[in-house]
């Protein structure tokens, strides 16, 4: 199941990488996709909202909750 995050202070292609991979460091079989215009990221693979706001703030960015 999908979820999708809002997440601010992403700008470019490398602050996705940021957030991917910070994710991808918690649960490496999750899928993230992130939409920079919308600011969002979605998460396949991962339910647990603590551990991704966590890893989102580890990276560097404000996570937002559920969008």
């Amino acid at each position: 199941m999908a979820a999708t995050y809002l997440v601010s202070g992403m700008t470019c292609g490398g602050c996705a990488n940021s957030v991917t991979n910070a994710i991808k460091a918690v649960a490496p079989d999750a899928t993230v996709s992130v939409d920079l215009d919308a600011k969002q990221i979605t998460v396949e693979g991962l339910d647990d909202a603590g551990s991704i706001a966590k890893a989102v703030e580890d990276a560097g960015f404000e996570f937002g909750g559920a969008a």
